[in-house]
């Protein structure tokens, strides 16, 4: 009996549901496989409901974006072809090469409205030095499908392109940017998800050496993804989501499946190898590791949830996705894993690799990622350095993890815009030239007008005002202004061309204010309700809605977190240190991140070209996505050292078990989350790159620097005081960390007198 025998103890809920599917093996079976059929044929049913065009919009871009979508404008997709003289003055037959671009896309019977230059009638731009040339035209039929008709264009452009190999001719547009970045996502997806499982495989195959313990945590992962993404395409009618969101949910998925899993797996074939019957082996598990689990489910379903705060449509799609895959992956794992275990038994570590390697080479196969309790040679040399010297230990680590940190305070966020895709794509170098060429049309912005009547003289009068008040402040380029209206005419829109590099550029900025500041409210603001949209406003909005939530999204994490650790395990100064630790960890990854993106020190190693910025929804979707998973280790260690703290161990000593017989696992889940993420660091698009990368160095950098040396050396030098807590928190409940008090089939730990520390020896 514990110390604190005399206090009332709480169930444990993960003792309970894991015993029952361990006793009722093939009820606990079917009900999964019936929960995954029946949500994922439900799933396919109602189809996912992808968000509307304004979901993604904040401020009065979503405003203005909500208004335009219920306008009833033609849904058009329009397309540009550039054709440019490479030298400093264009050809004598410049003017015939954009004839034949207009013959050639006219003669594929998809397109309309073809303008050139040289038009008698609304022609079409043409540079200040004559060099380059614009086409323009729209694709027939629905702007959001026309990329799955637009090849028959792309085609009959290069054929021009081939036959004027002096200039360049290429074509770039919603419709053909939508095709090429769709064929790259999709290219990039497969090959990750087709390297991300056998990677995984591969690794859980080096920890177990054993076939089945390799399958089963894949298994139970991918299952729960599957169910995971059947229960998103019910729940997304009533919260949309980015498509990008079963990505995520895929990777996210993979990661704390396997984890989760592997916890559980872990200890309970140390139960059995220390000698305890099946069924006892699999209470002890279920009791700790479960538990473990079910506190580190919980914790990083809170930190998620942390993205419904922002009010930002892909964010709240990304928690929506997220907590459903690791709430389905946690029921997965204290459900059917303890079933499964049930009905296999010791055949999860029939040796079959160990078996094949032995007969091949005659030597046993040393299982370095961690197979064996203690963790391996490198974990324990370590852990005894560290503990030799804990304050040189915290003083080194901390001081690495802060000189990564520094970096991060040079954080600059932006929108990557057409150099989001790396590599070498026509459509993006033709996107580049037209911005260089024409650089008013870097940053177009969009003057949304509503009102009765738009086109009424009264506010056309005000429109004039506008065009010549927005000239005169030097911000707007006079050689880009135009007006539309809707078939209503309720519904105006005024265009024009910004100077500045585009988003996230002060020059285009400090315009966008002057335009709502200045321009519009004396003019066109005095008849109609208007709005600024366009890419620039667009980014202003998003990271003025940002920086106004990621105060109440960071304390809403950490808050919640830290009540999740002080209840779980009674403790203040534990869990005060377990948010410190994290936030030490997420700091250095932001550091990376700006080392590696910003300043474009990896540039040659992960083949991409530095935009100077990060993705503007990159670092709160880390800082939520990495705190939630790095609880993962930190609860699982914490566990087993509370759990041997419970049992008599003095603190030093119990650091010391729980490290060591928690190194193997640790490692182990860290090799599988850091390769399944670097696998996101190939893909050609910067933001899934900067995403990957950003994961796979933070888990790196959690699993060994912190968990490794700064978590072991700052309990050491604590001590006694690593269990305090407050006599006014008396009344939290006392959780269980072990199998309980009755366990009377030789514990590797005996139990302790109230009050006293027992050494015990741990092999």
């Amino acid at each position: 009996m514990s110390r604190e025998q005399g206090m009332a103890r709480r169930r444990n809920i993960a003792a309970a549901v894991g015993g029952w599917s361990a006793r009722h093996r093939w009820s606990a079976l079917l009900i999964w496989v019936g929960f995954v059929v029946v949500a994922t044929l439900a799933g396919n049913a109602v189809g996912t409901r992808g968000m509307e065009p304004w979901e993604d919009d904040n401020g009065q871009s979503r405003k203005a974006a909500m208004v335009l979508d219920a306008a009833g404008f033609p849904d058009v997709a329009g397309e540009t072809v550039l054709v440019q003289a490479g030298g400093p003055t264009a050809p004598a037959d410049f003017r015939a090469v954009t004839e034949d671009v207009k013959e050639a896309v006219l003669a594929t019977g998809l397109v309309e409205k073809v303008r050139t230059p040289y038009d008698a009638q609304e022609p079409s731009p043409i540079s200040r030095d004559r060099r380059s040339a614009l086409v323009t035209f729209d694709m027939k039929g629905e702007g959001k499908t026309a990329k799955e008709r637009v090849q028959p264009v792309i085609d009959a452009v290069a054929g021009v392109q081939r036959a004027h190999p002096s200039l360049w001719v290429g074509q770039a547009g919603r419709a053909s940017s939508g095709l090429m970045v769709g064929e790259v996502l999709d290219d990039d997806l497969i090959r990750a998800e087709l390297l991300s499982i056998p990677l995984t495989f591969g690794i859980l195959l080096a920890a177990f050496g054993a076939l089945l313990a390799a399958v089963v945590p894949l298994v139970v992962a991918f299952t729960a993804y599957l169910g995971s993404i059947g229960l998103l395409a019910l729940t997304s009618h009533l919260l949309h989501v980015d498509s990008a969101t079963t990505n995520l949910m895929l990777l996210i998925g993979l990661a704390v499946g396997v984890d989760y899993s592997l916890f559980y797996i872990r200890r309970e074939r140390e139960e059995r190898a220390s000698g305890r019957g099946r069924e006892r082996a699999l209470e002890i598990a279920a009791a700790t590791s479960g538990r473990a689990v079910l506190i580190s489910g919980v914790t990083v379903i809170v930190a998620m949830a942390g993205m419904f705060l922002t009010g930002n449509g892909i964010f709240m799609g990304f928690a929506q996705g997220t907590i459903l895959v690791v709430l389905v992956a946690m029921i997965g794992s204290m459900t059917v894993l303890p079933a499964i275990l049930s009905l296999i038994g010791d055949k999860i570590d029939a040796r079959v690799v160990h078996g094949t390697v032995r007969r091949l080479t005659g030597r046993t196969w040393r299982r370095i990622l961690g197979g064996r309790e203690g963790g391996g040679r490198a974990w324990n040399a370590v852990l005894t350095a560290v503990l030799r010297r804990p304050v040189v230990s915290v003083l080194l680590a901390a001081g690495l993890l802060i000189g990564l940190a520094i970096p991060a305070f040079d954080l600059r966020t932006g929108e990557p815009g057409t150099s989001d895709v790396q590599g070498d794509h026509p459509v993006v170098e033709t996107s580049r030239r037209i911005k260089n060429a024409f650089p008013g049309n870097k940053a177009p912005a969009t003057i949304v007008l509503k009102a009765d009547d738009v086109t009424a003289p009264y506010v056309l009068k005000e429109v004039r005002r506008l065009r010549e008040l927005a000239i005169g402040t030097g911000e707007v380029d006079p050689a880009f202004f135009g007006v539309s209206a809707n078939p209503d005419r309720t519904v105006g829109i005024i265009r024009l061309g910004l100077k500045g590099a585009g988003p996230s550029d002060e020059v285009s900025e400090h315009a966008v204010r002057t335009l709502r500041e200045r321009v519009v409210p004396p003019t066109v603001g005095l008849v109609a309700e208007t709005y600024v949209y366009g890419s620039v406003a667009g980014v202003m909005d998003f990271n003025a809605q940002l920086g106004r939530s990621v105060p109440l999204v960071f304390t809403f994490v950490l808050l919640l977190a830290f009540v999740l650790l002080l209840a779980s395990f009674r403790s203040l100064v534990v869990a005060v240190t377990a948010i410190v630790l994290n936030l030490l960890s997420v700091a250095a990854a932001y550091g990376v991140l700006v080392m590696v993106f910003q300043y474009g020190w990896g540039e040659n190693l992960l083949n991409f070209e530095s935009t100077g910025s990060i993705v503007s929804w990159l670092p709160l979707f880390l800082f939520v996505i990495l705190f939630g998973l790095s609880m993962d280790y930190h609860v699982f260690i914490l566990s087993r050292i509370r759990e041997a703290y419970d049992r008599g161990m003095p603190t030093e000593q119990a650091v010391t078990h729980g490290i060591r017989t928690t190194a193997g696992v640790v490692s182990s889940a860290a090799f599988i989350m850091v390769g399944v993420f670097a696998i996101f660091g190939t893909m050609s698009m910067l933001s899934f790159k900067e995403m990957g990368i950003g994961l796979a160095a933070a888990i790196l950098i959690d699993a060994t620097i912190v968990r490794a040396v700064l978590l072991p050396a700052t309990m050491k030098l604590l001590g006694e005081a690593n269990w305090y807590l407050p006599r006014w928190l008396g009344w939290l409940p006392v959780l269980e960390h072990g199998a309980g008090d009755d366990d009377d089939e030789g514990p590797d730990e005996p139990d302790a007198v109230p009050g006293e520390r027992v050494p015990v020896a741990v092999g």
